[in-house]
C-alpha cells in the first residue's frame, strides 16, 4: 500500500512481536516528560495494550503505527494519532525516533507526511494538532516544517523537576 510506504520509511500496524520494544520505549524515563507518563508499564498492560491494536480507530480512538526503516526492515520509532474525534474530524499526533542514530535522518518528516496525507485523504480529517513543550526546539521544528503552526501556549502548564514548562499547541489544518 502505497498510502503508508515512502521513500525511507513505510507505517506499519503493530505486531506481538513489537511488545518488548514499546515496553522499552514506554518505560524509558527521558520520554516520560514529553508523553505524560509518570508510572512505568508493565509487560501484562503492554501485552493487553497489542492485543486490542487491531481495533478500528472509530472504536478505539487512536491508533499507533510503526515505523520502519526500508534500507534494514529495522523497527525505529512510533507514531500515535490520538483523541480521534470523526464528529469534529480532527486528532492528536505524537511520534517517537527512539533510536539516536536515527534522528535527524529525515524519517520524522516523511512520517508526518504519510500520516498527514492519510488523516487528511483517507480519514477525511479537517485537522490535526500537537501539544509540543517550548524548550523542545527539534520537535518545534519539525512540527513547523510540516506546516503546523502554534496557536496557543499553556504557560507553566508541565511540571518538570521542581520547575514547570510552557507548552505550545500547534494545530495544520486542511486547507485547500
Amino acid at each position: 500500500m502505497k498510502l503508508l510506504k515512502g521513500e525511507k520509511i513505510r507505517l506499519r500496524a503493530i505486531e506481538p512481536s513489537d511488545v518488548d520494544l514499546i515496553l522499552d520505549w514506554e518505560n524509558d524515563t527521558e520520554n516520560w516528560e514529553v508523553s505524560g507518563t509518570l508510572a512505568p508499564f508493565s509487560r501484562e498492560i503492554i501485552n493487553k495494550y497489542v492485543s486490542n491494536a487491531h481495533l478500528d480507530i472509530y472504536k478505539a480512538g487512536q491508533l499507533r503505527l510503526m515505523i520502519e526503516e526500508l534500507s534494514t526492515g529495522k523497527t525505529i520509532g512510533t507514531i500515535d494519532i490520538f483523541d480521534f474525534d470523526a464528529f469534529h474530524q480532527r486528532a492528536g499526533l505524537g511520534i517517537l525516533i527512539a533510536e539516536q542514530g536515527s534522528r535527524n535522518n529525515g524519517y520524522a518528516t516523511e512520517t508526518l507526511k504519510l500520516v498527514r496525507d492519510y488523516c487528511f485523504g483517507h480519514l477525511g480529517l479537517q485537522q490535526l494538532y500537537c501539544n509540543i513543550l517550548a524548550d523542545n526546539t527539534i520537535s518545534l521544528k519539525l512540527f513547523q516544517k510540516a506546516g503546523f503552526t502554534i496557536s496557543g501556549t499553556q504557560k507553566n502548564w508541565i511540571r518538570s523537576g521542581a520547575d514547570f514548562k510552557d507548552q505550545h499547541f500547534l494545530q495544520l489544518l486542511n486547507t485547500p
